[in-house]
């Protein structure tokens, strides 16, 4: 075992930290972890494929951790089973372990715990090569993505959520000591302790899709302020969560505490366990991503926890005018193809006025425009091997499905054609499909249709469009809006209607910035102000609801 202590950990990564704090404080560009497979560990590389064949076919065993049943399921949207199993733990007995564990935890103190969480983050970064494969192979997504946005862009929200954490329990004294004036009188002194005290056991629910970038900012606010956490991965995408509750897990070991602080807890789709850990009365907060459905249940029923959701929504974009239409379609090109839409962030609704926009070689008609981004799109996906590195292979069956019975929805703009991988042949992989709808069909494109599926909605005017966007987004949320137009009058309109509807706006974006990507440090994602998302990743609120300050006192 090794003699690091908690401590320790916070002096070793204590630079990094501060810079990252100053970071939450200026929003400007950082990124501590790089994106370049590159600067990784060239046997690390290497290596990787082979040892993400290693895990497949085999059970994949957490030190500690006896099972009550085996899980298994996973298989990669590329075609194939991974062949793992996990154990699935007794559920109320981890519970009750976990709760008991806490004190421990809190014990620990602030700068210990942030210790702690920087060093599983600084061992993640090293896994970052084999975590892309596990990313790669649960959750559909290209590789080159699954490593940026599984590892180190994952990691930045993590440590994100990490000084947001250490920003508000540092501003909390330990002591106090009060001394009120009596004027003749002698002064009432008193001495004071404040306790920061986690609300109890943590729950994070994770998403088929994203099965890090989304539950790492959940696990690091809840670990870093004192709360145990559960780790519920979804059942298409356990690995990447089991490799990262195994390296969390060894983190802690080595420092003395238990390692059923973190814990990981996989079910099936058949037999789901969420709802049954989400009401048990010794788990405090519940972090998750997914459906609205099943985000409004939790909100309605877990009420003895602090639930922080991110559900579904219609992204939406407004097209009054463009000084550059074709850079503007290969924007949304890109945008419309990127991990066939399977974001949370990905555009569905576009709104164009009906007699068409300016550009600055004259008007181009509704159906021109709609032509113009098809025409995009299907250049940008011409070349089959960039097209499928891009587009990344279709999670889930439901989301295949959609995209057939949407054709019916309205005229088609651009079709969805299936690829063949040239690695993978039996990956489902699709391109986007694009339709084209009246505004007044508004049930049809204000429902969100998850995966490449796109409405090019014929609107009265640009005011009609922002009316329309604003009704959609109050109603059914969104965490993206996009604006294009050379007026400043209509950018103004656009930042009121933002501010109003609270989402994140992106304007006349039509280079290398897209407004499906959400950067650490700097871009809030979601607001936590419509229905899209009760909470932001990440602000100081994600942060401060997770523990409380109880204090002390008494006469010196």
């Amino acid at each position: 075992m090794s003699n690091t202590s908690p401590a320790a950990l916070f002096e070793r990564h204590q630079e990094l930290l501060n810079r990252a704090v100053e970071a939450i404080h200026t929003r400007e560009y950082w990124s501590p972890y790089s994106e370049n497979l590159k600067k990784y560990n060239e046997e690390a590389v290497k290596s990787a494929p082979a040892d993400f064949k290693a895990l497949c076919d085999s059970h994949f065993a957490i030190e500690g951790v006896t099972g009550v049943k085996k899980i298994t399921g996973e298989r990669s949207p590329y075609g194939f089973d991974l062949g793992i199993s996990y154990d699935q733990p007794d559920m109320n007995a981890l519970v009750d372990e976990m709760h008991a564990a806490l004190p421990q935890w809190r014990d620990v103190g602030a700068k210990g715990r942030v210790g702690v969480c920087m060093e599983i983050l600084h061992r993640l970064n090293e896994l970052s090569p084999l975590m892309a494969y596990t990313v790669m192979h649960t959750s559909g997504q290209g590789f080159m993505m699954a490593f940026q946005a599984g590892a180190p862009h994952a990691q930045d929200r993590a440590l994100e959520a990490v000084a947001y954490g250490w920003d508000a329990m540092k501003g909390i004294p330990e002591t106090a000591r009060w001394n009120k004036p009596q004027g003749k009188m002698d002064p009432l002194v008193m001495d004071k302790q404040f306790h920061i005290v986690p609300r109890g056991v943590a729950l994070v629910v994770g998403c088929s899709t994203f099965p890090t970038w989304n539950t790492y900012p959940g696990l690091f606010a809840s670990l870093v302020t004192g709360n145990p956490v559960i780790v519920k991965p979804h059942p298409t995408a356990i690995l990447p969560a089991a490799l990262t509750v195994k390296v969390a897990r060894e983190v802690l070991k080595e420092v003395g505490l238990n390692p059923t602080l973190v814990s990981l807890v996989p079910d099936t789709v058949a037999e789901p366990v969420t709802k049954a850990l989400a009401l048990n009365p010794k788990v405090k907060v519940i972090d998750f991503t997914g459906s609205s459905a099943f985000g409004n249940w939790l909100e309605d029923n877990a009420r003895h926890a602090r639930v922080f959701t991110e559900k579904a929504g219609v992204n939406s974009i407004i097209v009054d005018s463009v000084s550059d239409l074709k850079a503007v379609t290969r924007n949304l090109a890109f945008t419309l193809s990127l991990y066939s839409g399977q974001m949370c962030t990905t555009t569905q609704a576009i709104y164009v006025p009906k007699d068409g926009i300016n550009t600055p070689e004259g008007k181009v008609s509704f159906d021109e425009f709609a032509q113009a981004l098809a025409t995009a799109t299907s250049k940008f996906l011409s070349d089959n091997d960039r097209a499928c590195m891009v587009l990344g292979a279709i999670q889930s069956d439901a989301t295949f499905q959609r995209i057939d019975e949407c054709r019916k929805l309205g005229a088609l703009v651009l079709d969805s054609e299936t690829r063949q991988h040239p690695e993978f042949p039996e990956a489902r992989i699709c391109t986007p499909l694009i339709l084209k709808v009246d505004g007044k069909d508004k049930a049809v494109y204000s429902e969100e249709r998850f995966g490449p599926i796109s409405f090019v909605i014929a609107t009265e005017s640009t005011e009609d469009s922002m009316r329309l966007a604003r009704e959609v987004i109050n109603e059914e949320g969104a965490i993206t809006l996009g604006v294009y137009s050379t007026s400043d009058a209509v950018l103004q309109q656009a930042e009121e209607l933002a501010m109003d509807v609270k989402v994140a706006l992106s304007c006349n974006l039509d280079g290398g910035v897209f407004v499906n990507q959400s950067a650490a440090f700097s871009d809030f994602h979601a607001t936590g102000g419509n229905p899209a998302a009760n909470a932001s990743l990440t602000d100081t609120a994600f942060l401060v609801n997770r523990f409380v300050v109880v204090q002390s006192r008494r006469h010196v």
